[in-house]
């Protein structure tokens, strides 16, 4: 199966009342778990390089582990840039055979990210790549992203109708109370559906996205934990609330977190019960299946098994 953009995928998941699960890699392991859980479920998937990530693992490398994963699937996949920041960025992606790029310009002037957005689908639409926005701030750390609580902005309805309108991106990824990394709540955990309901009124059939909504696994957290981590206090988004974004418009959420705690915690407990283990197949196996079974647990939430 050869790379699809997510054009018709997302006009599915609009119409089922579904989302689709973009899962970030750094790793072969993390490629071969994604892939291997959308395999068995059925589902279409979006694997994304975060510019961090695609250091990380070396464009040269990159397709190539992807067009691996290709071969043994024959799932609908995306290859998405996940929080592009410069427009040079985003057409080395393009060019490179990326099918969704996003370009983040959160941090700009509402002209100015308009401005960039626009840009980057200028180039990006002739060559048939769709191109994701941002449009509000998102609070957390991933990667090169940081963000402090206080600086955190909401979207508002009518810059999202306007800022859709003028920059051409085919999707919005919106800020409604989630947030980058494993703290995501001080309290109990709220997202302002009432917000989102308006921004979809003024965008109807538009393709909303979800950053920050990993739901950060209680059953991760406590195995990192038991076997000598210190991650405490740690909260993500619950279930139903990405189940009930998901029937919205909401096409796409996004989880990073999630896989990292999962790869974490599999490896904490080889080292922890077998002190003497270095094979590194030994450990990166059970990361690989433990992130194969968050996937599933993950398409089950957003409603996309069997949506292949």
């Amino acid at each position: 199966m050869s790379l699809v953009n997510a054009r018709e995928l997302f006009q599915k998941a609009l119409n089922g009342g579904y989302a689709i699960g973009a899962f970030n890699v750094n790793n072969m392991e993390i490629i071969q778990g994604i892939i291997e859980g959308g395999t068995e479920e059925r589902a279409p998937l979006i694997l994304q390089f975060s510019s961090g990530g695609r250091k990380y693992a070396r464009p040269e490398y990159l397709r190539h582990l992807v067009d691996a994963a290709l071969e043994t699937t024959d799932l609908p996949v995306v290859l998405n840039l996940d929080h592009g920041d410069t427009y040079e960025l985003c057409k080395a992606c393009v060019d490179s055979g990326f099918t969704n790029v996003m370009i983040d310009g959160s941090k700009l002037p509402l002209d100015e990210n308009i401005a960039l957005t626009k840009k980057v689908a200028e180039y990006a639409h002739p060559r048939d790549v769709l191109v994701e926005a941002e449009l509000g701030r998102l609070a957390g750390v991933e990667d090169d992203v940081s963000v402090e609580e206080k600086d955190a902005i909401f979207t508002r309805p009518d810059e999202a109708e306007r800022f859709v309108t003028e920059s051409g991106c085919d999707s919005l990824a919106v800020a409604i109370g989630t947030s980058h990394g494993a703290y995501k709540f001080k309290g109990e955990p709220k997202l302002d559906f009432e917000r989102l309901e308006k921004i979809q009124e003024r965008l109807p059939g538009f393709p909303l996205v979800l950053h920050g909504a990993s739901t950060v696994l209680k059953e991760f957290v406590d195995a990192c934990n038991q076997y000598g981590g210190a991650i405490k206090g740690a909260q993500g988004v619950p279930e139903e609330m990405i189940s009930k974004a998901a029937k919205m418009n909401v096409c796409k959420v996004n989880i990073d977190t999630d896989i990292r705690l999962a790869v974490t915690a599999a490896i904490r407990k080889v080292f922890s019960e077998n002190p003497g283990e270095f094979d590194p197949r030994k450990y990166l196996g059970p990361a690989r299946d433990a992130i194969q079974g968050m996937v599933r647990r993950k398409i089950g939430i957003l409603g996309c098994k069997g949506k292949a």
